[in-house]
């Protein structure tokens, strides 16, 4: 069979950098950090004192009041980025065939703040069980895409992909695959998290994953720098729509850019580190090309996971320079998560709209907080360090990995009708 071509004709993204698609984006170009003290809890008793938190956000602008209580945050930020991005995109207003079009959401962890205040209630109390009723529904990950479902009546298929810090990106895939094969005309995709609570720095902590850089916090994400020392937390969400080409042209959609490829694999490795030589992440990029169609010499830009952590920033630019060979020195690399910090199961998301939006507009945003060169790393690489660089990107490869040894790479490339 024919498959069918896909294309973005809708995005949205609720950011620590920015509320809006156009404020992230310049905020990209602009190298803002979003890392600051943490404001949602006390943190002066926690290893790490900061995070990459959304800010001048106020849910009841959004949802009101009464039903913004049954959402968890992830939830709530979910339905955010999402609405945007079905406004964006003017999905609604051609009265399309609801049946066709679903929802196919990415989130690593779910209702964690949900899961931590009603074990606080229950365990501070004297045993007897008084648990919200809305305690399941608004902790459980796939509740999601439910709930964006239900506000527009998308009756097509309906789940969240759970895989870690890869979640938004699987899910990105599975949207892309099921649009090609003609079993839907559209999607409503992405991912979002809500982790900046004492249950999630703690927990990430606990694991030595977390810079604990507080007397800087603003400089604490530094991909590829020789003194990185773990991620920052972030949280957020990015919506994206997917659509069947003869689909958006028939409604006289605008085109963001087409999803032309996916890829998955796993590390086979360790819980949570990389494999060392970047097996599994070479092997997504490698299926990612495969899948697309393309030579790996085609790809402009690479949006790298890039985490700000010892191993998994060596890992990864093994793996890119596995792949692409002498041409690794011709692209633009960079890691907006030195900006917007860690999004952890919606990091794929605000990553793929990165992506498209370098597509369209022919500028790599940069890698910000670079102050010393790692000998491990090839200097002859362009990291994009500081300041964005204009230059022709015709396609761009997003990188997402997780633990487990989840790896997922995704494709987009400038719409040519």
């Amino acid at each position: 069979m024919e498959l069918k071509r896909v294309v973005v004709t809708g995005m949205g993204a609720l950011t620590p950098i920015g509320n809006t698609l156009s404020e992230y984006w310049d905020a990209l170009l602009s190298g803002k950090s979003g890392a600051a003290p943490i404001k949602q809890f006390d943190a002066s008793l926690f290893k790490t004192h900061f995070a990459c938190e959304i800010k001048n956000f106020n849910v009841e602008d959004f949802i009101d009041r009464k039903e913004a209580r049954k959402l968890d945050q992830f939830s709530q930020y979910a339905m955010v980025s999402a609405t945007e991005a079905i406004a964006d995109a003017g999905l609604m207003e051609s009265n399309p065939n609801l049946d066709r079009i679903g929802v196919i959401w990415g989130s690593g962890i779910g209702g964690l703040k949900t899961f931590q205040d009603e074990a606080e209630n229950f365990f501070g109390g004297d045993g007897t069980p008084r648990f919200n009723p809305f305690f399941i529904p608004k902790m459980i990950a796939d509740i999601a895409a439910g709930h964006i479902s239900i506000k527009y009546g998308l009756r097509g298929p309906n789940y969240v992909t759970v895989s870690a810090c890869a979640s938004a990106t699987n899910a990105i895939i599975d949207a892309f695959n099921l649009i090609r094969l003609g079993k839907a005309d559209a999607f409503v995709t992405g991912g979002s998290e809500a982790a900046v609570n004492q249950m999630g720095m703690g927990g990430f902590n606990g694991l030595k994953a977390l810079s604990t850089r507080n007397d800087s916090p603003e400089t604490a994400s530094r991909p590829f720098d020789l003194d990185r020392d773990g991620f920052v937390l972030g949280e957020g969400a990015g919506a994206l729509i997917l659509e069947e080409y003869e689909h958006a042209i028939k409604r006289g959609a605008k085109i963001y850019a087409e999803v032309i490829g996916g890829g998955m694999s796993g590390d086979a490795y360790h819980m949570t580190a990389p494999h060392p030589e970047g097996l599994g992440a070479r092997n997504t990029m490698i299926a990612a090309l495969d899948d697309a169609q393309i030579d790996p010499s085609s790809i402009d830009y690479v949006n790298v996971h890039g985490t700000s952590t010892p191993l998994g920033d060596i890992a990864e630019v093994k793996a890119i320079q596995a792949v692409f060979g002498e041409h690794a020195y011709n692209l633009n690399i960079s890691s907006t998560k030195s900006m917007t910090g860690h999004l952890l199961g919606a990091a794929g998301a605000i990553e793929a709209i990165a992506c498209v939006m370098a597509v369209k507009h022919d500028i790599v945003p940069p890698t910000i907080n670079h102050f010393t060169d790692d000998p491990e790393l090839d200097p002859k690489l362009n990291f994009t360090f500081h300041q964005p660089q204009k230059r022709v990107v015709n396609v761009a490869l997003s990188n997402t990995f997780g633990f487990g040894g989840h790896n997922t790479s995704v494709i987009v490339k400038k719409f040519i009708g």
